[in-house]
């Protein structure tokens, strides 16, 4: 009789367990998914500018993502095998497809037997499955799956070869000098490195794409209907504020690795771990970098201040020309540097009409302290035609009838 029982209960586990299993196929980014639903550690990194951090990784950098300056680093030119991370490069071209209009989120992918030979992380496309971009992309940022990330570069390039040749050829562009793709997907292959500070670089030209946001930033989604669960690996996503994304990797070549994107009070950061020995190492590493960043950094905006609205025009209708600042000035500042910025307004002398309207009429240079640290340019308001005999006549006919 115990052993009936103990059959019977094996029995009503196993029932439960395949139940389960039918009813969603939970996919992630990564082999070992059971530390992700666990906190990182809420301590905050309240290190001062020069202080040495303690990253447990080969390899790590902090950058700022408008200006692009590298705020921290720990041998960031060291080439290593990136893992997933290399979808950041694939992610880019299909933003930039996006952008450019030749492809849409609505767009019908079909899935070639290619694509669904991957292997690895995967949705397990099948082949001769239609499914949209915004669902791949769903696939390929949340679960990092291979499968969906070939298939949008073949429907790209017409072939993953010919995707990598653009992955190589965008990586040339952006000055990312320890880069060589040999795949779109980061399985581990001869000759596929990158470095910490190439990551960071092309990280921040993927996040200056809003539409990527909204993928990055996804905890849980779902494909199929509910019959594929999405677990989004970067658990900072969860449990680091501000976060906006961006990748996970994780190959047994490459060790842990994490592209960790962030951004608070108008100051976005690009937090990058490569080789980390376990998964507490990367996530521990980013949020250091990314504390350290936004303790000690912001970015300030400020509004350019003219002594005079308009400058004097020869030869023209008018006799003077409205002026405006062309924009704001954006510089990241150290916090204790933000109230010892100073301007200097420059305008050009012997002005001759015409004038076109948004033509660059001066310019205001910004200083810190005794420093040049950017400018921004004073254009004209409204177009200023050149004055005729008519123009003229008018004008002293004006005058003596007044």
């Amino acid at each position: 009789m115990k052993i009936i029982k103990i059959i019977s209960v094996f029995l009503c586990c196993a029932l439960l367990c395949s139940m389960v299993t039918i009813s969603a196929t939970t996919v992630s980014s990564e082999c070992d998914i059971s530390d992700i639903a666990v906190p990182i550690d809420s301590a905050v990194t309240d290190a001062a500018i020069g202080t040495k951090l303690d990253i447990k990784a080969k390899s790590a950098v902090l950058m700022e993502v408008n200006s692009g300056k590298i705020l921290y680093e720990q041998n960031s030119d060291q080439k290593l095998p990136p893992a997933s991370i290399t979808k950041i490069m694939s992610l880019l071209l299909v933003m930039e497809a996006i952008s450019n209009g030749k492809m849409s989120v609505e767009d019908v992918v079909t899935a070639s037997e290619h694509a669904c030979s991957m292997g690895g992380s995967q949705i397990w496309l099948e082949p001769g499955e239609a499914m949209t971009v915004d669902d791949l992309l769903k696939a390929a940022v949340i679960a990092s799956a291979n499968d969906a990330t070939v298939a949008l570069g073949e429907q790209i390039a017409g072939s993953e070869e010919g995707f990598v040749a653009m992955m190589n050829q965008k990586a040339k562009e952006l000055g990312m000098n320890n880069t060589h793709f040999a795949n779109a997907t980061g399985l581990d292959a001869e000759g596929h490195i990158s470095s910490a500070h190439d990551v960071a670089v092309m990280s921040a030209e993927l996040i200056k794409h809003d539409l990527i946001k909204k993928y990055s930033t996804v905890w849980m989604d779902s494909l199929r209907g509910g019959e594929s669960e999405l677990v989004n690996t970067n658990k900072l996503v969860r449990f680091y504020e501000g976060t906006t994304g961006l990748k996970t990797g994780t190959t047994s070549g490459a060790g842990y690795c994490l592209s960790a994107t962030a951004e608070r009070n108008g100051l976005e950061l690009v937090a990058v771990i490569m080789s980390g020995d376990t998964s507490a190492d990367r996530f521990n590493g980013a949020k250091k970098l990314l504390d350290y960043g936004f303790a000690n950094y912001e970015y300030v905006t400020i509004k350019p201040k003219l002594e005079i609205d308009a400058v004097a025009v020869k030869n023209g209708v008018e006799r003077a020309a409205k002026i405006m600042p062309s924009s704001d000035f954006g510089a990241l500042l150290k916090k204790s540097e933000a109230t010892e910025v100073s301007q200097k307004i420059t305008t050009l002398e012997n002005l001759t009409a015409p004038i076109e309207k948004g033509a660059v009429v001066g310019r205001v240079d910004f200083y810190l302290k005794d420093q040049l640290i950017g400018s921004v340019d004073i254009t004209n308001v409204e177009k200023v035609d050149k004055k005729s005999f008519l123009t003229v006549f008018l004008w002293i006919l004006d005058g003596l009838l007044a």
